[in-house]
């Protein structure tokens, strides 16, 4: 029984230090396998959890877990005086934060340029989606709007944080409450209810399904971290719930063929887990 012991033990560190000094080989072997290092099939995508109401603080928060990446999100509302040129329109500030906590390639100090990017990212698509109308945020036309922070936190990084993200973000305006406002133009002053409060009116609840390329061939649903470094191209299809595409984003090359594909899987994932997948947002 102890040999059997020192020999297993052997052979997983083994394994081990072949996967650090050569990782692309040793995702080529799982691939040939038909399987992934985690035990994933190539389409296949990990399990995913929501709760909501986690930060008790907040106006609304959620705790997401794709696999063992996890985000917390928490949104916060300030009132503000709106852009001259914008009057009548609120704001909206989703930001993401990488830090060193969350794992070991990441480093202290000011947020990164792979955080600002994915800042914008996440920006960018819940704006093109239409998640929230800003004039929904307006309190009183040129004098005063809400400023909601949509500030998340990845906890734990392994991999696809872009997914998750996006998840606890929507999730988490899904569950803010605004109390009732008024502005008194004699005063000059904005007062806020301690007992009314209102959900936001969200028009679009968009979610991500992010897919990379291995050795310009081999597609792989939902890449965990000791992936994603070895891909050729990331891509991130964003359906709505009634399976519209929104938007097609990619970091590195493909072709049509693979771009139609990942559409595709993403749609069948939509179909196949949209109910389990949306029970989160409600």
């Amino acid at each position: 029984m102890a040999l059997q012991t020192q020999t297993g033990t052997s052979t997983d560190l083994n394994a081990q230090i072949f996967q650090r000094l050569h990782p692309r080989a040793y995702l080529e072997r799982f691939i040939k396998e038909d399987i992934r290092p985690d035990g994933r099939e190539a389409t296949e995508w990990r399990d995913l959890s929501v709760h909501v109401g986690s930060i008790s603080t907040a106006n609304g928060s959620a705790l997401v877990r794709l696999g063992d990446t996890t985000v917390i999100c928490g949104v916060k509302a300030e009132i503000a005086e709106p852009d001259l040129e914008r009057p009548k329109e609120g704001f909206l500030v989703p930001n993401i934060d990488l830090p060193a906590l969350c794992g070991p390639r990441f480093k202290p100090g000011p947020p990164s340029e792979e955080a600002q990017v994915l800042s914008d990212r996440l920006a960018s698509t819940i704006t093109a989606a239409g998640v929230l109308p800003l004039s929904a945020l307006c309190i009183h036309p040129e004098r005063a709007v809400w400023v909601l922070y949509v500030d998340a936190t990845c906890i734990n990084y392994d991999g696809n944080v872009f997914d998750a993200a996006l998840i606890a973000m929507v999730a988490a305006l899904k569950n803010t409450t605004l109390p009732t406002a008024t502005f008194n133009e004699e005063t000059g002053r904005t007062m806020c209810s301690r007992k009314l409060r209102k959900p936001l009116p969200l028009e679009c609840l968009p979610v991500s399904y992010t897919f990379g390329v291995f050795d310009g061939t081999t597609v792989l649903a939902d890449p965990a971290a000791f992936e994603e470094p070895l891909l050729d191209t990331s891509i991130s299809i964003v359906l709505d719930e009634g399976g519209a595409l929104l938007s097609a984003g990619q970091l590195g090359i493909a072709d049509k063929d693979t771009m139609s594909m990942c559409v595709s899987a993403a749609k069948e994932r939509l179909e196949t887990y949209g109910r389990e997948i949306y029970a989160f947002l409600e």
